[in-house]
């Protein structure tokens, strides 16, 4: 029989009659206590504590375990920890892993709460952290330590959008040392655009704040893990204390079933607005990973099925602080706000000094405005209206 297609593993996932009760939708069980009504039932129990038994609330409940187990199968791992935020689920995967003077490698145009976390946090546990270019590929190897215990990717980049070479740096790492534990945050992809543990990848972490939830409304990060660290992963983010609740969960596995349908329309609705953007005397470049002017572009052409609605473009002008705020503060549509994967268009504006203190590689040209835009599910001809009217802010 052929492989179903992600459209329906979405709509069927997670929705097995254990979770369900014969309704469409999993129940939503709110518990902290669980009740035995005998020794023998405890002693089960606690014996399968960590493989979906009904134990404690802070192992989770049916709510918790449907949805764990539909992200284990979409994203073909062997288990699926939540955290009741996307930063939470990037810190605490790291976590699991290091310890007092061990190294890591984190990608350059990571997320900035996850540079700060490294800066930080894993500084006063005196475990370094070396950073380097998203385009490195292969390189990568010369940067390898004899205590380098983690390989932390995001691509494409929170803000740049760079798309790296995900096999050659995997290959690469895996040639130095196999043991390396290699985490990518797969926000952008939502988990599905791109199958980072078909690729090699060990951990894909994504927040599900994002397109999963889908209507900017609640908070919750995944991080699904393969065979040879689930185990791992799974006790030390339970022994720190990480759980979600139930109710945005919920959310979460609701999220799921329409997932593949917002996805390719953020996807049409964010390629037509950037290729608009691309013949704008205003922008200098676009940096949509389905666009042949982004960074990485092949990769994202050979490893991933499809884009989202997230890109940056760069103005070919430096915008004063009076000039940005006139721009930003006038559109109709375009809504500034951090976070995205909503039904909702986000739009921010980063200037130069400030993306050349967060970016830790060159990124030429380093004279223009970069703004990031977050395409929603509105028709793009009155996205393309409202972008166009900030335009001519801009020149008057």
């Amino acid at each position: 029989m052929a492989e179903k297609k992600l459209e329906t593993r979405l709509v069927s996932a997670g929705r097995r009659q254990k979770f369900t009760l014969n309704a469409i939708n999993p129940v939503i069980q709110r518990a902290s206590s669980i009740i035995f009504n005998s020794v023998a039932d405890l002693r089960h129990a606690m014996k399968n504590r960590a493989n979906g038994e009904l134990f404690y609330g802070r192992r989770g409940t049916l709510t918790h375990f449907a949805f764990q187990e539909a992200m284990t199968e979409l994203e073909g791992g062997a288990g699926c920890a939540l955290y009741p935020s996307g930063t939470a689920a990037i810190t605490h995967s790291i976590l699991a892993f290091v310890a007092t003077g061990d190294h890591i490698l984190v990608t350059g145009s990571a997320y900035e709460p996850t540079q700060e976390f490294c800066q930080h946090v894993l500084k006063k546990l005196a475990i370094a952290t070396d950073y380097f270019d998203p385009q490195i590929g292969t390189e990568i190897a010369t940067l390898i330590q004899p205590n380098t215990k983690v390989v932390f990717l995001e691509s494409p980049g929170s803000l740049t959008m760079e798309v790296q070479d995900i096999p050659a740096i995997v290959h690469a790492i895996r040639q130095v040392n196999p043991d390396i534990v290699i985490m990518i945050d797969n926000t952008w992809a939502a988990g599905v655009l791109f199958k980072a543990l078909d690729f090699g990848i060990d951990i894909s972490i994504q927040s599900a704040t994002k397109y999963i939830i889908g209507h900017s409304d609640g908070m919750l990060g995944t991080a699904v893990a393969n065979q040879r660290c689930w185990e791992k992963l799974r006790e030390g983010s339970y022994l720190m204390g990480q759980i979600a609740d139930p109710d945005t969960v919920y959310a979460a596995s609701r999220g799921l079933h329409t997932l593949a349908l917002r996805l390719k329309q953020h996807e049409e609705n964010s390629i037509k607005i950037a290729e608009w953007l691309s013949k704008r005397p205003e922008v200098s470049a676009v940096y949509h990973p389905a666009l042949p002017s982004c960074p990485g572009h092949e990769y994202f052409k050979r490893d991933f099925t499809g884009a989202c609605g997230l890109f940056s473009f760069l103005l070919n002008t430096h915008l004063t602080a009076e000039q940005l705020a006139h721009y930003l503060d006038n559109f109709k549509h375009f809504k500034m706000a951090f976070s995205w994967g909503g039904y909702e268009s986000l739009i921010l504006g980063i200037q130069s000094e400030s993306l050349v203190a967060l970016r830790r590689f060159d990124f030429p040209p380093k004279t223009g405005t970069l703004i990031r835009v977050h395409i929603g599910l509105e028709h793009p001809q009155d996205l393309i209206d409202d972008l166009d009217a900030g335009f001519a802010r801009i020149a008057r």
